[in-house]
């Protein structure tokens, strides 16, 4: 049972993701299914127990809004599976979003991005792995800036049909939304933001605000270190606020990006159960307008 001295994601706030209210503060699975750098071919799975356990805790913390997809596996792990696993039978207020679009060989090498017609295997993919009758969120990962209308207006053929609830977008640019919306509802997008954010990230993150659409920032802590995990380069400004509240700077990187909007979801990723506490607890950090302002300056566009 939750205590007074143990953090709660309820402290982050609330968002309603499409027609399902989650708590700002979720949980990303990418890094579960091994130790090390995602994706790597040598990537040593993780313990299935271990895993497990995090999970569960998350959810005990919680935690209703984990960010999984079928390509998030190991030799031996497969995130959705773990996922299964853990929660199933799933709690009522629990919302799971995956991502389509990528996808791997059987030895994890990448494959090219589903077509439009491919799309609906890897939907059924994920639907076979975590269990369920229908996905919550489907998010269409996107590389590169050619028209997503083909592959987005497949996924909201499969929303018509009932095998999802909701639809996003990963990894886009701006037109992409506009092109999106134009087909169907997109209640969130995911896109790489974190502490020394470019302009033109942040103006994505005020555009989904503005059209109250939440925003699922990646890398929020890994930052420069991406797959391999938390980045090392942090700032004067960072780690003067992290000892400031006596957190650490991966806490302030957290509590910086919650700060941006409302409409700000965090899903930071972790194998261990005293990380994900602190992730959780940074649901609970209020930065002061001082340390906003040190930590916030933008580079000029140019």
């Amino acid at each position: 049972m939750t205590t007074p001295t143990t953090p709660s994601a309820a402290a982050s706030g609330t968002w309603t993701l499409g027609d399902r209210t989650v708590h700002r503060i979720g949980f990303g699975t990418m890094r579960l299914p091994q130790s090390g750098a995602a994706f790597a071919a040598d990537a040593v799975p993780r313990d299935r127990d271990q895993a497990i356990d995090v999970l569960r805790r998350a959810v005990e913390l919680g935690v209703n809004h984990l960010d999984t997809a079928a390509f998030y596996f190991s030799r031996l792990r497969s995130a959705n599976e773990l996922i299964n696993r853990a929660l199933a039978p799933y709690p009522d207020d629990l919302v799971i979003a995956t991502k389509v679009g990528p996808g791997r060989d059987l030895a994890g090498q990448w494959l090219p991005h589903a077509s439009p017609g491919q799309l609906r295997g890897q939907v059924e993919e994920n639907l076979r792995q975590l269990g369920r009758d229908h996905l919550d969120v489907v998010n269409l990962r996107v590389v590169g800036t050619d028209s997503i209308a083909e592959r987005f207006g497949a996924l909201a053929d499969l929303r018509a049909a009932g095998l999802v609830r909701h639809l996003g977008l990963s990894n886009i640019h701006p037109h992409h939304l506009a092109e999106a919306r134009t087909i169907a509802p997109v209640v969130c997008v995911q896109n790489m933001y974190g502490v020394g954010a470019s302009a033109e990230q942040k103006q994505l993150v005020d555009l989904c605000g503005e059209q109250g659409i939440a925003f699922v920032p990646f890398y929020s802590i890994a930052g420069t270190g991406r797959d391999a995990g938390a980045t090392t380069d942090d700032s004067r400004a960072v780690r003067t606020a992290a000892r400031a509240h006596g957190v650490s700077a991966a806490q302030i990187r957290l509590a910086w990006t919650l700060h941006q909007g409302s409409h700000v979801l965090a899903i930071p990723g972790t194998g261990d159960l005293d990380h994900l506490a602190q992730n959780v607890a940074a649901g609970s950090l209020r930065l002061t307008d001082d340390e906003l302002t040190a930590l916030g300056p933008l580079p000029d566009p140019a």
